[in-house]
């Protein structure tokens, strides 16, 4: 086998995030939109350290070199390497945020901190300390603990120092150093979670002012401390990440959803993985603080700004300007299914694709609310991962059940981070009657797929969809994922076949259709990237198109790079993660690929296998990282509609050529944009133009 090379998975990850990064340094981006995605850099980061980081922490401290796993780089040097990049990429958002807020001043946006308040705004920011603020304030006074109580995992605190008037107690510091010392008392404020971040102020001569809930706080330091002597305070935000894995219970005697609700309440006291502060907190304070709460150099310590949890620029105010935002587009209709009238007698007669946000999620709650309705439909089965904070999915469920419908729930109680809205919405349909199924022993139920049954002249039909997103409200106006309702009889049986697999677990089931993980996805793509090597042995077209979050799985790298090496074209567009290195002679010359990010986050997963001319197309819930191909359950789908997979393929296309925001993939990971003589092309705005030509003209 020839000598292959990889990108670092962690490293590929902390690449997608400068990607982000770039967007809110893009001068082309509305100013608010690129506060914006500094908060998505930062979350990110935050998950990053929680997740990766962390694994490769544990991978560290169990003495192992983890060189096989984490791409040829030892464990302990790929922590260095982490923090490095980190701490470079931190100083280039401050920049960035420091830019952004110059650039608001010349729209009458001002953030200003607790020392630029003016005489007028005085008032206004001490009667909402006392009113929401203050009530909410966490204060711990650290002096007389033995040890600092747990901190929250990600929440900001103010570490205050004050000193006092009195001198030390303990009088021989003070002649042993031959001058007074003075008592220092430090004090943790925990920023509160329940107030919004950013406090609008009243408008004054047409300007708009914002503080931040910290610098609100700051300003009102001697309220809250004003029973002690002091003669001076300062304030200096810190924040600590820890490690997010699950550590679940296996006493036998608790139900499931009580062992992962026990167990995501025991990760706050996961291990440290991340102490960050601001740079200016004074020496004396931080050495306290990390002695006290037992940060070492194994720990990655990262200097900040002045601010921490950045992420909560995700929800920067609008202020009414629209002329700083992304235009809001509207949702568009599907071509020939309507909602004003039955989907189920337009899904009978054929297959329809639905991509979001170019088209409306309101087709996916819709198709629920009928069968929940429709006397006839006896039978729902659905898989659930993530729902929107409000769901009106999880509302038809229960609607349906209400009406006499059987509902079986699969709810993923172990996806990462939203396991307690989850475990919420599970309480609540198990109160009322839904059927739940919580999941394969050592799997995580990945895909995303729904089920009824109907009944029609004496026979039971089935119709559902598959999708390669979450029946998610809230991301489906922000994520790009492809819906597929259909009344196929043989992958809705198939379909069937799954939730079967979900009560027993022992029984795997042979599939026609579907490839299914953990049993059958890398054999079969396995067997689909051969016959396009196969076909360009022997003269015929060969090409492979991928559209995929991550690419990290290196057996199928290697596989990718034998069709290259064979002569099969293959273009990737990646978002996130991407291991393998393209346009390597020997190895990859004939591989391109391409990240693009923008305005909405691109969701799906897109497998085109040429097929010497009858192109095989797959939609999937599947990455080709080794989780998603060997330890979850995933579905991709077939299409055999031939208008859709035509669809399929033009979208593909649109996004391939996008010369604006798409980014090449390349072994020394600079995300350089693409570079084009070809008139630019915005492939998300090019995409809700092909859709809105197809609304206008359904027959192009």
């Amino acid at each position: 086998m020839p000598q292959y090379k990889y990108i670092n998975r962690e490293l590929s990850w902390l690449q997608f995030n400068a990607r982000v990064l770039q967007e809110a340094e893009d001068e082309t981006v509305p100013l608010i939109e690129r506060l914006r995605f500094l908060g998505i850099f930062s979350n990110n980061l935050d998950e990053f350290f929680k997740v990766r980081y962390a694994t490769v922490k544990r991978i560290d401290l169990a003495g192992k070199a983890g060189k096989s796993v984490l791409g040829g780089i030892k464990a302990s040097k790929l922590l260095e390497k982490i923090t490095q990049i980190v701490i470079k990429q931190q100083a280039e958002s401050l920049e960035i945020l420091a830019d952004i807020q110059h650039q608001l001043k010349a729209h009458n946006i001002y953030i200003i901190n607790e020392k630029q308040v003016s005489q007028s705004q005085q008032k206004f920011l001490r009667d909402f300390f006392l009113s929401k603020v203050s009530p909410a304030l966490v204060t711990i006074i650290l002096n007389d603990l033995p040890e600092i109580p747990s901190l929250k995992d990600s929440a900001a605190y103010l570490a205050v120092k004050m000193v006092m008037k009195e001198e030390k107690p303990n009088q021989k510091i003070s002649q042993l150093l031959d001058q007074p010392v003075k008592e220092k008392k430090y004090v943790l404020l925990e920023i509160p979670r329940s107030i919004e971040r950013f406090v609008v102020l009243p408008e004054e001569n047409g300007k708009q002012y914002i503080i931040l809930l910290d610098d609100l706080i700051r300003f009102n330091l001697n309220t809250i401390f004003n029973i002690f002597e002091y003669e001076s305070i300062s304030a200096h935000m810190i924040k600590i990440t820890r490690d997010a894995e699950l550590d679940i219970d296996s006493d036998l005697s608790k139900s499931f959803i009580e062992k992962i609700s026990n167990s995501v309440k025991d990760r706050i006291k996961g291990e440290p993985v991340r102490f960050v502060y601001d740079m200016n907190i004074a020496e004396d304070t931080l050495t306290y603080l990390l002695n006290k709460m037992g940060i070492d150099s194994s720990d990655s310590i990262i200097p900040g700004g002045r601010y921490h949890n950045r992420r909560d620029y995700m929800n920067f105010p609008s202020l009414g300007r629209n002329d700083l935002l992304y235009e809001t587009i509207e949702p568009l209709p599907i071509s020939g299914l309507f909602l004003q009238t039955s989907l189920l007698s337009g899904i009978a007669k054929k297959d329809f694709l639905l991509y979001t946000p170019y088209q409306s999620f309101a087709y996916t709650v819709k198709f629920l609310r009928e069968a929940a309705l429709d006397p006839k439909v006896k039978t729902i089965k659905i898989t659930i991962y993530r729902l929107a904070k409000i769901s009106h999915i999880a509302s038809s469920l229960i609607n349906a059940v209400k009406n006499g419908k059987k509902v079986t729930v699969q709810i993923e109680l172990r996806a990462r981070f939203d396991e307690a809205a989850n475990i919420r919405y599970a309480e609540q349909m198990q109160q009322e009657g839904v059927n739940l199924i919580f999941g394969v022993p050592g799997l995580k139920v990945h895909c995303k797929t729904c089920v009824i049954e109907r009944e029609e002249e004496g026979k039971l039909k089935r119709y559902g969809f598959i999708s390669t997103g979450n029946f998610n409200e809230s991301t489906s106006r922000l994520y790009t994922d492809y819906t597929l309702f259909t009344a196929h009889p043989e992958i809705l049986k198939e379909v069937n076949k799954v939730f079967d697999f979900f009560e027993i677990n022992y029984k795997v089931s042979k599939y026609r259709h579907l490839i299914i993980s953990p049993h059958y996805t890398r054999t079969a793509l396995v067997k689909l990237i051969h016959t396009e090597i196969e076909n360009a042995q022997n003269g015929k077209k060969a090409e492979i198109k991928l559209k995929l979050n991550s690419l990290s799985d290196y057996p199928m790298i290697n596989k990718l790079y034998e069709a290259s090496q064979a002569g099969v074209k293959i273009k990737l567009i990646v978002r996130g993660i991407c291991c393998l290195i393209p346009g390597v002679k020997g190895m990859s010359e004939n591989i391109e690929a391409i990240s693009i990010v923008d305005k909405f986050l691109e969701h799906p997963r897109v497998f085109i296998f040429e097929n010497d001319g009858a192109p095989r197309v797959y939609l999937s819930s599947a990455d080709l990282m080794t989780r998603n191909l060997d330890n979850r359950v995933e579905i991709s789908c077939p299409v055999y509609n031939e208008d859709i997979k035509k669809e399929i393929m033009e979208t593909f296309d649109i996004s391939w050529q996008d010369n604006v925001k798409a980014r090449v993939h390349s072994e020394n990971q600079d995300n350089a944009y693409r570079k084009s003589d070809k008139q630019r092309l915005r492939s998300q705005f090019a995409l809700y133009d092909y859709y809105l030509k197809k609304t206008q003209n359904p027959e192009s």
